[in-house]
């Protein structure tokens, strides 16, 4: 169970706008939703996930599928915080399987069942695109979740010459398990196993955002064949200075993914971050060919998370000038130069 915090719904508007807009959603239907929310929580006219419910019903009752899982997906963003917004991806979860065939790719839905702190646990994954090919693995982060980023993962399929195999990372999504550093990487080695019997061998790992953080980590262990890091963090942004900095929400929506039920003191949060830093890895040379790439004008994660790479064996870095986390405003830009370096160093 997830909690809620004081949040200004029109924040979070000027913050994600361009990604709402850049994933596929008209842009004077998100204006329209933009100006008709009032509050971040109240499931009533004027409320976040009641107005994005009302757009959402409205295209699947038109017979577009593919824009309602979309609006779904921001009427349960930014977390589960209480049952309207659970309900919200349930219907996203309904809305993209009908959607489906329509999908310009392949797709089939599966649930594997992983390694996790000395059992297992559950894992939806989407595959999409042709098998015979190398998967890539691939998450979104912590509020941006696999059905979120579906147009995105199907610019890689049609031009980046793999398979995604897409899956929420835990505390997120579907995952019944909180995020922990240690565990999140268990079932992401989980699934990279699974990739390399399933395509043609070869594996690599996208992430976005906090997704990021577990590419950098699979790359830089050379778990992979190849790693592309868009935005994630890396050793900076966990730190103390950098938490009490976050805007737009973003230091509850990471809380929340840990498991904390009630807004928690810093010192609990700090406490379950000292794993996270990838220091014991960025000091070694094991890493395979890795992209790490960015808005230079991020307010989440540290511009030296991604300069960090500079000089590394094998390693390409793009800080995106004029724009900021994830590059979202530039992503028309940003998702083909991805599938090309794909295309060089994993197809």
């Amino acid at each position: 169970m997830a909690y809620q915090w004081p949040m200004a719904a029109y924040e979070l508007f000027d913050e994600r706008y361009p990604q709402m807009v850049n994933l596929g959603l008209p842009a004077a239907d998100v204006t329209a939703v933009r100006g008709a929310v009032k509050d971040m929580w109240a499931d009533e006219p004027g409320g976040w996930v009641h107005e994005w419910t009302r757009l959402a019903s409205g295209y699947a009752g038109a017979g577009r599928h593919d824009l309602a899982y979309l609006a779904y997906g921001w009427a349960k963003f930014p977390v589960l915080a209480d049952e309207a917004k659970r309900t919200a991806l349930s219907r996203q979860i309904e809305q993209y399987q009908r959607a489906a065939a329509g999908f310009p790719v392949p797709f089939e839905r599966r649930v594997l069942d992983l390694p996790y702190g000395g059992s297992t646990t559950p894992v939806p994954v989407h595959l999409l695109g042709p098998s015979g090919r190398p998967v890539l693995v691939a998450s979104g982060g912590l509020d941006s979740w696999k059905m979120d980023l579906h147009p995105l993962f199907v610019q890689l399929v049609l031009h980046g010459g793999v398979q995604v195999m897409a899956f929420d990372l835990p505390g997120t999504g579907e995952s019944r398990v909180p995020l922990t550093a240690s565990g999140g990487f268990e079932i992401v080695q989980g699934l990279i196993r699974h990739a390399r019997a399933l395509g043609n061998g070869r594996v690599g790992h996208f992430g976005f955002s906090m997704g990021g953080y577990f590419a950098a980590r699979s790359g830089l262990s050379g778990a992979v064949d190849a790693a592309v890091d868009q935005g994630g963090p890396v050793r900076d942004s966990f730190t103390e200075s950098n938490l009490q900095r976050l805007m737009f929400g973003m230091a509850d929506i990471f809380e929340n993914t840990l498991g904390f039920e009630r807004r928690p003191e810093l010192e609990e949060v700090l406490a379950l971050m000292v794993d996270f830093p990838l220091d014991a890895l960025l000091a070694q040379d094991l890493n395979c060919p890795m992209l790490a790439v960015n808005g230079a004008d991020d307010v989440h994660v540290t511009q030296t998370d991604t300069l960090l790479f500079e000089g590394r064996r094998a390693t390409d870095v793009r800080l995106v000038p004029g724009t900021g986390h994830v590059a979202a405003s530039k992503l028309h830009e940003v998702i083909p130069m991805i599938a090309a370096w794909l295309t060089d160093h994993l197809t």
